[in-house]
């Protein structure tokens, strides 16, 4: 067990007054933050680790202010800045996005009215919440201000047009970028603005929204974060849901603050496009850059949204340069993806194993070619050594956040995927009917089983290929498939 493991431990215990019985580490998202799930006979608490002392400062403080005003985030229940640890309440593990349908499937009246309610809590955080905060604490800018405008701008410019080699007149471009944000800022910044306002910082609860992860929290325009939820790159959200949650929100500022409505709704939308570049800038350096995946899937979301945005969206700042990139980027087709309906005919099926080596071996193939790839998961972190993971596999909850939380596993599988889909299309093109790719740990039971399911949904959703699955140690188990 690591220092701030026990660290977090003794926090709890000395909170709960009950042993830690069970400590479960969450999944990371898009940060380097450690989380982890721990219980004892009747509590339980979040316990976080970061390194980054001013940003763990923030969320406390922060949080402490909040919940004295009674709005709805975690409470804290003890801290340790100096080791960089701290436990917050439970929320539980369902997030807004949970609730989303399908990508382009109608949105029923449960979940509108849970992004109504988010965002009459937001106008509450914002307003209510950002009144006699110390700003002061604010990591790593006090304001969303023209220096941080800026810099998400340019962090466009770096990891997105560069890398996905638009051509742009630097010029041109940083006199647009000064126009632009010197337009924004005509907006009252004097609001919180929580930063990444979007389905997956928002926990249900009994039915009702908490927030989560509003330690980039700053000083800022209210139309930010309401633009953020909305214009979420993979939300899916229908124009028309758009349109009442975002009338729905504006209702609730009118009651707390007076605001112009036909001035709030103009700059609304430049704080949309903003956010949507914002966004781009972070797939592009997690995608085009740290070849993730998840990112890189996110982008033609992303794209779709500019698009949106270019057939409405009225500026009274010329911006001339920006908007001939946002251009090229929509009529470009390397975003894409895969043409499937190209290949929906193939004979290939990709057979995806998971074995162990201690048992088994490696699987025979008995196709006529052969072959294949042989994927070794033992240099990853074991769940099969601690206890409460022992009788657990790789499709069980608590053993995909140990292997999601460690930085191995997920690095590991964008180099398969690399690999892999260039097998995948090379023999869809030639019309191939076989592919074997096979994943060992030692028992096949962890490691190896969630690395097959990982790649055996990447291939069907990238390639809408079919896939023969089977985990060979589990199966002799009577394990349902």
């Amino acid at each position: 067990m690591k220092n701030y493991q026990l660290l977090m431990t003794k926090l709890f215990e000395d909170w709960s007054g009950e042993a830690a019985a069970q400590m479960d580490q969450i999944a990371q998202a898009g940060s380097d933050r450690r989380y982890f799930r721990i219980r004892g006979a009747s509590k339980s608490a979040i316990g976080t680790y970061n390194a980054e002392f001013k940003e763990n400062k923030a969320f406390i403080r922060f949080t402490q202010h909040f919940w004295k005003k009674g709005l709805p985030v975690p409470e804290v229940y003890a801290e340790s800045l100096l080791n960089g640890v701290y436990l917050q309440e439970d929320l539980g593990d369902a997030q807004l996005f949970n609730f989303l349908p399908p990508f382009g499937e109608p949105w029923h009246d449960d979940v509108i009215n849970l992004y109504k309610k988010s965002v009459v809590s937001l106008a509450d955080l914002q307003i209510r919440g950002g009144e006699d905060l110390d700003y002061s604490v604010c990591y790593p800018r006090a304001a969303f201000d023209k220096q941080s405008m800026m810099w998400d701008l340019n962090y466009f410019k770096h990891y997105f047009l560069k890398l996905a080699k638009v051509p742009f007149d630097e010029q041109a471009l940083e006199d647009d970028f000064q126009k632009f944000t010197n337009y924004l800022l005509l907006a009252d910044c004097n609001y919180f603005l929580f930063r990444d306002f979007q389905s997956r910082n928002i926990m249900i609860k009994d039915g009702n929204p908490y927030f989560i992860d509003y330690q980039g929290g700053r000083k800022g325009a209210l139309q930010y974060d309401v633009a953020s939820l909305l214009y979420q790159a993979k939300g899916g959200v229908p124009p028309s849901v758009k349109k009442e949650v975002f009338e729905h929100y504006l209702d609730k500022v009118d009651d707390l603050v007076s605001v112009d409505r036909d001035f709030f709704t103009d700059m609304f939308y430049g704080y949309v496009l903003i956010r949507c570049l914002q966004a781009l800038g972070a797939y592009g350096f997690r995608g085009l850059y740290e070849r993730k995946e998840h990112f890189m899937s996110s982008i033609p979301f992303a794209i779709n949204q500019i698009e949106d945005i270019l057939g409405f969206i009225k500026i009274p700042v010329k911006l001339p340069e920006l908007f001939r990139c946002l251009e090229l980027i929509v009529k470009s087709d390397q975003f894409e993806g895969f043409d499937k309906k190209k290949y929906a005919n193939s004979p290939l099926t990709v057979k995806v194993n998971s074995f162990s080596y201690k048992k088994t071996g490696y699987p025979s193939d008995p196709s006529v070619n052969g072959g294949g790839f042989v994927f070794d998961c033992r240099f990853i972190e074991n769940p099969g050594r601690y206890e409460e993971y022992k009788r657990l596999t790789g499709r069980d909850k608590p053993v995909i956040d140990f292997l999601k939380s460690n930085g191995q596993m997920d690095n590991f599988l964008q180099n398969v995927y690399g690999i892999v889909d260039k097998a995948v299309e090379n023999y869809l093109e030639r019309q191939f009917d076989s592919l074997m790719v096979n994943f060992g740990c030692t028992g096949g039971q962890h490691r190896s089983v969630y690395a097959a399911d990982q790649l055996a949904k990447h291939l069907m959703e990238k390639y809408g290929v079919k896939v023969a699955l089977q985990h060979i140690e589990q199966e002799k188990k009577a394990w349902v498939n």
